[in-house]
């Protein structure tokens, strides 16, 4: 009998929340999970893919202090691996070349170290940029079972697997730094389950969580075992540590407790919650501000923020003028009240009067259009702007994606700030959003809900003035931008050709309006940042 049916190995899967470049508190906090592991009587614990410098390091990556850095933060590791062996990921520099590798630390020394073979570059991921691919498998024998290392993107390809498989590995260990869109996790499973049945292995699936920038990592680590069952499943949105044990040959879950697997609404509001919470606290902001204007995205924006980081540390301004109706002034106070947060008002008119004035002379005679709409914006922006000032809380935006993608926005007016919590999320799912916050507690008024969008920029203004339904428009969009399809595939799918040339020449124009914007959570297959790069000035026609 081989030694791998007879031998017994407790593994703990680290799920963390790395800080990128943080190298010196990402090492303390492999060290602190370790321990913890070991003092469970794990003999293996597998951290995330780059685990030393986060992910993604980025052009970090090419910082001359970088070698030094990890090469301290692995002796550290070393150091503590007398107790249990440590698998963690980080960048190593080899023969000249940059690796982004997985290493098995046991004892004081490395047993083996694991180079990724395929390094994605489409969507986020520009891996090529950084690094080389590696070319051979790594099986480590560990207590005699023997470990098969990959990484991340290995494991959407057949070829890393059956090479770890043909090489004698008895367990897949997967590190992963895996970005969350929705529906990302069944993906990943079915993904997995197709490994497990082809190459009879099981797979340990270990992913980080937190956020970084616009990626959001939802963690949800899992095992699957020879028989493509599910053993394992792991917390989403939030560090855990969790243990299986192989044995003789199978794999189990050490506990048969497991964690409801979030989908659909649950995870997309997760998302944002932790997009706003790390990038707020991560880059030290005391806490933010935003302009609440009665209308349902601020008041989503407005309950991220909160569920985020705690009402004491979120500031809501009504800014009201000649258009803005009393049911805006009241809902927006309304909610104030509900989620406890500090909350004023102060009227934009006079210094909208005071510009109008300045301007007069070059304005007599001439019509009054959106420049005086994108004016109201531009006095909200400054105000707001002004507040962070001296405050130090960052400006968090309210815009979605769907007003994001058509220009619907005003540069230096509600397009200002640090950072934006619905930049990724159409008009639609706002509205679910909302649905889905209140079913937890009731802090968005109906009313908010109910009533038709409006910027209250101009007289019993609505969006759809000037916008198709947003049902139609979200979908040509998502058609456009996720799925990359033409103006005319468009049209053959059922949608009135005069809207899908007005929406997609709309998106192609309002380019340099994006450029322009602050990053935000990114929850889809395809954001406005990273994934879809475009150029500003160019000749394309949409729909030739």
């Amino acid at each position: 009998m081989s030694k791998s049916l007879t031998a017994t190995l407790k593994i703990a899967l680290a799920q963390c929340n790395f800080h990128v470049g943080d190298i010196p508190g990402n090492t303390a906090k492999i060290i602190e999970a370790a321990k913890k592991a070991a003092d469970d009587g794990a003999q293996l614990i597998v951290f995330s893919e780059l685990a030393l410098s986060g992910y993604p390091p980025e052009d970090l990556l090419m910082r001359p202090s970088l070698e030094p850095r990890i090469n301290e933060a692995l002796r550290e590791v070393a150091a503590v691996s007398h107790d249990i062996a440590i698998a963690v990921g980080y960048p190593v520099t080899r023969d000249n070349r940059l690796y982004n590798c997985a290493g098995v630390w046991s004892e004081g020394v490395c047993l083996g170290e694991y180079a990724k073979q395929e390094l994605p570059n489409y969507q986020v991921f520009d891996e090529k940029r950084y690094f080389s691919a590696g070319k051979d498998a790594k099986v480590i024998e560990l207590h005699g079972v023997k470990l098969g290392l990959t990484v991340c993107e290995d494991i959407w390809f057949d070829a890393p697997i059956a090479m770890a498989a043909d090489a004698g590995a008895d367990v897949i260990l997967n590190l992963n730094a895996s970005p969350f869109h929705s529906g990302k996790q069944q993906e990943r499973i079915d993904l997995i389950k197709k490994h497990t049945s082809q190459h009879k292995l099981p797979v340990l699936y270990v992913n980080q969580s937190g956020g970084q920038d616009e990626l959001v990592f939802d963690g949800s680590s899992f095992a699957v075992n020879a028989a493509s069952e599910c053993v394992l499943q792991m917390a989403s949105w939030r560090e855990d540590q969790a243990y299986v044990m192989f044995e003789q040959g199978e794999l189990r879950a050490e506990s048969e407790s497991r964690e409801a697997r979030e989908d659909g609404l649950a995870s997309l509001y997760n998302a944002l919650v932790v997009g706003v919470r790390d990038y707020v606290n991560k880059n030290r902001f005391p806490g933010v501000v935003l302009g609440l204007s009665g209308g349902i995205d601020s008041a989503l924006t407005l309950a991220v923020a909160v569920d985020a980081l705690g009402p004491e540390r979120v500031r809501a301004v009504m800014m009201p003028f000649t258009y803005t109706s009393g049911m805006s002034k009241e809902d927006a106070a309304l909610q104030a009240e509900a989620m406890g947060v500090k909350y004023q008002s102060i009227s934009i008119e006079p210094m909208y009067r005071e510009f109008m004035s300045a301007l007069a002379p070059d304005f007599e005679g001439l019509k009054v259009d959106t420049t005086e709409e994108n004016l109201q914006s531009r006095c909200r922006g400054v105000l707001l702007m002004a507040l962070s000032n001296k405050t130090g809380y960052m400006v968090l935006t309210t815009g979605n994606k769907s007003e994001m993608a058509v220009g619907y926005a005003t540069l230096y007016g509600d397009m200002a700030g640090g950072y934006g919590a619905l930049k990724d999320v159409y008009k639609t799912k706002v509205f679910a959003l909302a649905e889905y916050r209140n079913s937890i507690s009731p802090v968005i008024p109906q009313r908010v809900i109910d009533r038709p969008p409006s910027a209250e920029l101009a007289p019993d203004q609505v969006d759809e003035d000037s916008l198709p339904a947003y049902p139609v428009l979200d979908d040509i969009l998502e058609r456009y931008i996720e799925h990359d399809e033409s103006a005319e595939q468009i049209i053959t799918a059922g949608h009135n050709r005069e809207d899908v040339m007005r929406v997609v020449r709309l998106v192609d124009v309002n380019e340099y309006k994006r450029r322009q914007a602050p990053i935000g959570v990114r929850v889809t297959r395809r954001g406005f940042g990273r994934d879809r790069r475009y150029p500003v000035t160019n000749g394309w026609k949409a729909g030739i």
